[in-house]
């Protein structure tokens, strides 16, 4: 569960992104309307799904949300979940294929470049991932997930081994030679 949580952390999942775009979208015609809570819900709801575990429903309803994004802010929410979603699924070309739609789209997204950094995190790619952390820290330096990230790319690229080691024989011993 732990590391679950350290992944989906690290994702940053762009669900708010489309979540809050209720009550401030406001069309600007003759005829204004004013739209309360998510007006994509399959996005919305993927979103969701995605952050409770459930990978698979996630990824199918952020599908469905993409097809029906309505502007930029939809898509590039859509773009960086599924990413998100098909790294949790350890589908590493599917979530590369969405991180770059999405970094192409947006070369300021740091998400696009923190998510990309984590596929090349896990399939070794260590020079690309070490570029996408630069590129990312550049766009937002404090970013809490970036930190994970790079920490994820540090304990991979450079372990600390351990100064101090344990010598268990003598313990060991004691507990052989006692008759009890």
């Amino acid at each position: 569960m732990g590391s679950r949580f350290a992944l989906l952390t690290v994702l940053v999942l762009a669900a708010p992104l489309c979540w809050g775009q209720g009550a401030e979208r406001i069309m600007r015609d003759q005829n204004a309307t004013t739209v309360i809570g998510p007006r994509n819900m399959p996005l919305y709801d993927g979103a969701k799904a995605l952050l409770a575990g459930d990978d698979v429903e996630g990824v199918r309803l952020t599908l469905q949300g993409l097809k029906m994004a309505q502007g930029r802010r939809e898509e590039e929410a859509a773009l960086s979940n599924l990413c998100a979603g098909y790294i949790m699924l350890a589908l590493y070309d599917n979530a590369l294929k969405y991180c770059e739609l999405l970094i192409a789209r947006n070369d300021k997204n740091w998400r696009g470049f923190n998510n990309r950094a984590v596929i090349y995190i896990k399939t070794k790619q260590w020079d690309k991932a070490e570029k996408d952390l630069i590129r990312g820290e550049e766009l937002h330096p404090n970013a809490r997930t970036l930190k994970i990230a790079r920490s994820m790319y540090m304990d991979a690229v450079h372990p600390v081994a351990p100064e101090i080691e344990i010598d268990d024989r003598q313990r060991q011993f004691s507990a052989e030679s006692d008759p009890q």
